[in-house]
């Protein structure tokens, strides 16, 4: 099955309506061969899915979309859904199918799709349901889009990136995982309320996995340009580590409690794709903590492991990994999250 957001502008005797509203100019040439037509293909239209399709779509990111399900009324369905929205929406054509082939020359590929998190089971444990799948997906990915950047939202994310890089054979900077980037966002958040300030006065990063052995970097935290601790500590305004501690955990168990409530998680996720996607396609060389081949960082050298660090990002994928300063307990911190990432990729087999 496979269906776009145009319809044939033939009318029923073959005319072409186009011709009757507007007439060609003189003189004219075809359009420069440097006109950019931008593409981003979507695998899966689950809640994840269909969430980042929206955001992408209200924020005008690219000129094309192609969603790909193994479900084909589920898929029929979304796609009718969101091109009977076209007047409400900036132009972009929408095509659905279950053959991959739909995603052909696409700049971005994003990949949500995968089972779904029970209430109560670490990202880790969702490691062997979804990676038969890949080995579905990402290889005809690779195939028809040789050139675009992986995006990867499924989880458990930074293995299942691991193992996306593997069966794309695509260089690492092309293999990007959404890692902790709404981990931090989440952090942001929760900083902010805490002091009372705007969200986006605050930097500070959540690094490491994308689960329950990410670390909070403290030390580089500031808001308004300055920085957090070492003014507490000059101003001698006492702080206790188990307050830190409590925000950190409230990062790490906010996800738990969203999927408790609503069953799954979605509309911050959407957020932050479509973030890392207008980073990427508009070449903005911001900077993300997104998961990335690790190797080389912080004295992370056994394996090739991917974990979220604060990279810069643009059209060619990962540009370069922020030297971001990392205390020894941080450096710590985060070998050992790597540690647990690796020891279940080694159970892969890849």
């Amino acid at each position: 099955m496979q269906n776009s957001s145009s319809t044939s502008s033939l009318g029923p005797a073959g005319l072409d309506l186009s011709q009757a509203f507007f007439k060609p100019i003189c003189n004219t040439e075809p359009p420069s061969p440097t006109k950019r037509h931008t593409k981003i293909s979507i695998i899966g239209t689950g809640n994840v899915g269909m969430a980042i399709t929206q955001t992408i779509l209200t924020q005008d990111l690219c000129d094309e979309i192609a969603l790909v399900d193994a479900k084909p009324d589920k898929l029929r369905g979304e796609m009718l859904d969101l091109q009977h929205g076209a007047a409400f929406l900036p132009r972009t054509k929408i095509k659905a199918s279950v053959d991959y082939d739909v995603t052909v020359g696409s700049d971005l590929c994003i990949v949500t799709a995968g089972a779904r998190q029970i209430p109560g089971e670490s990202r880790l444990n969702l490691m062997q349901r979804n990676l038969s799948l890949f080995k579905c997906i990402i290889p005809p990915l690779a195939k028809y889009s040789p050139d675009s950047v992986l995006l990867i939202v499924s989880n458990p994310v930074d293995v299942l990136t691991y193992v996306a890089w593997k069966l794309s054979g695509f260089p690492s900077n092309r293999v990007i995982g959404s890692g902790t980037n709404l981990d931090s966002s989440r952090f942001r958040f929760l900083i902010a309320d805490h002091l009372d300030v705007n969200a986006q006065d605050v930097q500070a990063y959540i690094v490491g996995e994308h689960g329950d052995s990410s670390v909070a970097l403290w030390s580089s935290i500031s808001v308004g340009g300055v920085p957090l601790l070492s003014l507490l500590e000059r101003q001698q305004i006492a702080y206790e580590k188990a307050t830190l501690e409590k925000i950190h955990k409230e990062v790490v168990e906010s996800a738990y409690e969203v999927i408790s409530l609503k069953g799954y998680t979605s509309w911050a996720i959407g957020y932050s794709a479509a973030s890392l996607a207008r980073t990427i396609l508009r070449d903005q060389r911001r900077i993300h903590p997104v998961s990335v081949l690790a190797k080389g960082f912080h004295g992370i050298q056994d394996g090739d492991v991917f974990l979220s660090l604060p990279a810069q990002l643009g059209r060619s994928g990962v540009l370069g990994v922020t030297n971001v300063h990392l205390t020894e307990e941080e450096v710590e911190q985060l070998r050992s999250s790597a540690k647990t990432i690796l020891e279940v990729q080694n159970q892969l087999g890849i």
